[in-house]
Formats: C-alpha cells, sequence, structure tokens
C-alpha cells in the first residue's frame, strides 16, 4: 500500500481497488496539515495539495482523496 508522507493525520482508512488495498486521505485533514505543520497559509495550501497532492499519480494504488465536506462543493455547483 502507498502512503501520502507527512499526511498521518488525515489518513481515514483503506479500501480495494482492482484487488489492492489503497489509502483513504481526507482533503480537508491534509490541508490543515499543510497549514499547521509547513506553515503554509490557505490558498498555498490548498495550491500545494492540488498540485503536488491531489493530482499526483504513483500507479494503481494511488491513495484515494476524499472530501468530507462533499456537500457544500454540491450545493456550491448551483450557484454556477
Amino acid at each position: 500500500m502507498i502512503t501520502a508522507d507527512g499526511f498521518d493525520y488525515g489518513l481515514l482508512g483503506v479500501t480495494s481497488r482492482d484487488g489492492k488495498t489503497v489509502a483513504v486521505y481526507s482533503v480537508e485533514r491534509c490541508v490543515e496539515t499543510l497549514i499547521n505543520e509547513q506553515g503554509m497559509d490557505s490558498e498555498e495550501a490548498w495550491d500545494y495539495f492540488d498540485f503536488n497532492v491531489l493530482n499526483a499519480y504513483v500507479g494503481d494504488q494511488t491513495p484515494i482523496f476524499i472530501w468530507e465536506n462533499w456537500q457544500d462543493i454540491v450545493e456550491g455547483e448551483d450557484d454556477e
């Protein structure tokens, strides 16, 4: 299983994808880690996470990142 270095606080659990165990992380908790442990401001943390973590593909065991507060995202789509 591949894990995301430095994001232990964001690890929610594991799941199975194509017969392989895959780590599952909270997007919000990972960004919170960047803010609290790396000293980034919110915008820097979101930009860094989006570019360097969320969109990184490291093979068929790439971790899954979920939005715990997905309701806010879905409700915001009506505004667009």
